[in-house]
């Protein structure tokens, strides 16, 4: 008789506790909901974030409402409608960020507990995120110019070198503007390309990365910082070779390295960044291209990453431009085979997570690595892990700030891009 007496609190206490745990699932599953609805509304194309950039003071943001509330309801799961949750979405600026809030609220049907009259369990909860428009940030470009960035910038000049060193008795056709210092000036692709007008991604590159100042020093608050790195003038001196040392001076920044050298002779450079110079085709292997070393000596000249909420305590980005294949002096450790100690590899990506523990965040530009199918060296040494280097590529960058981008699309729109996607990047904040 006791046990029957107690069975009804038993079961009223088990029915209780699935009910619960039944809306505590549901709210999880609108909280995720929610954070998505928060973060989208606020995105770097949304309509709230191009409105709030024409807002000449702080306030409310009309729009981006509707985004949000169709991103919640896209992403709502189980049985509770978009009818029976009640959302509220506020969008607004406050100087330097934007800022928006998803709110909802449901009355969950109850099972087990209508036995005690309760029909429902109310559930709610809010989410926001917060994207930040310009936080101090110091950006630290790292530009590979070894000789592979001579490749031709699109197809056409891809096809124009290929044409115009097909007839060279000692070397096969090559889409490289190999740039050679020596004596042997007659097989000096890079000036080749030069008399024939053939435009090189290094060039590009260049232009880019003076683009890209304009692009920073439009931030009215003055609140981004540059410096800018390369691979090394020369082969015989590869390293990491600083262009322009950290400075607010964004001028300073764009005419450097569009500054041409002093009297350039044959065999020189034609731009203070510019594309590596070797003594020789095949000099020291072709070993120049060693991002091991090029990641740990910057790793030893930036500071740990800050906050970015104020000059003295700056955020830290590496703004790394490649096409992602390694080629250096590695006797042990090379991720694939090797021909004597000569490593060619992607990049390998344990020299990045040390800059990352420092609290640098790292934005690499993938321009992307060319198929050259008519290349023996090519077929044999890179075409076997050809897949591998934009997904290396990408787990160098930081969360998010990975942009790939080929020869027939623009990389001054790309580094544009990726800069906004660094100083706009939309933050959950709870």
């Amino acid at each position: 008789m006791l046990t029957a007496i107690l069975m009804v609190p038993l079961l009223g206490s088990a029915g209780v506790a699935v009910d619960f745990a039944h809306a505590l699932s549901l709210r999880t599953q609108l909280y995720a909901a929610a954070d998505a609805a928060a973060v989208g509304a606020i995105a770097e194309k949304s309509a709230a974030a191009s409105a709030a950039m024409k807002m000449t003071a702080d306030g409310a943001v009309s729009v981006g409402q509707d985004d949000a509330r169709n991103i919640f309801v896209s992403q709502m799961q189980g049985e509770l409608t978009a009818s029976q949750v009640a959302v509220d979405i506020k969008v607004n600026k406050a100087a330097n960020k934007l800022n928006a809030s998803v709110s909802f609220s449901a009355a969950v049907p109850t099972t087990f507990m209508q036995i005690f009259g309760r029909k429902n369990v109310e559930i709610s909860g809010t989410a926001t995120a917060t994207i930040e428009t310009a936080s101090f940030m110091d950006f630290y470009i790292l530009i590979d110019n070894t000789p592979s960035m001579g490749v031709g910038a699109t197809p056409t000049d891809v096809a124009t070198m290929v044409d115009l060193t097909k007839n060279n008795k000692s070397n096969a056709s090559c889409a490289f503007a190999c740039h050679e210092s020596g004596t042997n000036k007659g097989k000096d692709y890079y000036a080749l390309a030069k008399k024939n007008k053939v435009t090189m991604r290094i060039d590009v590159v260049r232009q880019a990365t003076q683009a890209l100042t304009a692009t920073a020093k439009a931030d009215p608050d003055n609140q981004f910082r540059m410096a800018v790195y390369t691979f090394g003038a020369k082969a015989e001196a590869a390293g990491l070779s600083e262009i322009v040392p950290l400075t607010g001076d964004l001028d300073k920044v764009g005419s450097k390295v569009s500054e041409k050298t002093a009297n350039p002779q044959a065999g020189d450079s034609e731009y203070v960044l510019d594309l590596m110079t070797i003594p020789q085709q095949g000099y020291n292997d072709d070993t120049q291209t060693s991002f091991d070393s090029a990641l740990t000596l910057l790793k030893s000249k930036i500071p740990a990453g800050g906050s970015g909420t104020s000059a003295a305590d700056t955020q830290k980005i590496v703004f790394f431009v490649s096409d992602g294949v390694g080629d250096s002096y590695k006797a042990s450790n090379c991720t694939k085979k090797t021909t004597g100690s000569r490593c060619q590899e992607p990049i390998d990506t344990s020299f990045c997570q040390p800059l990352k523990d420092k609290g640098i965040k790292i934005a690499v530009l993938y321009t992307t690595y060319l198929p050259l199918l008519t290349n023996n060296w090519y077929n044999t040494w890179i075409k076997p892990f050809q897949a591998e280097i934009p997904t290396k590529m990408r787990d160098c960058a930081s969360p998010g700030l990975y942009f790939e981008v080929t020869p027939t699309e623009g990389i001054t729109d790309a580094m544009k891009a990726l800069f906004l996607k660094v100083v706009r990047m939309p933050r959950i904040t709870s």
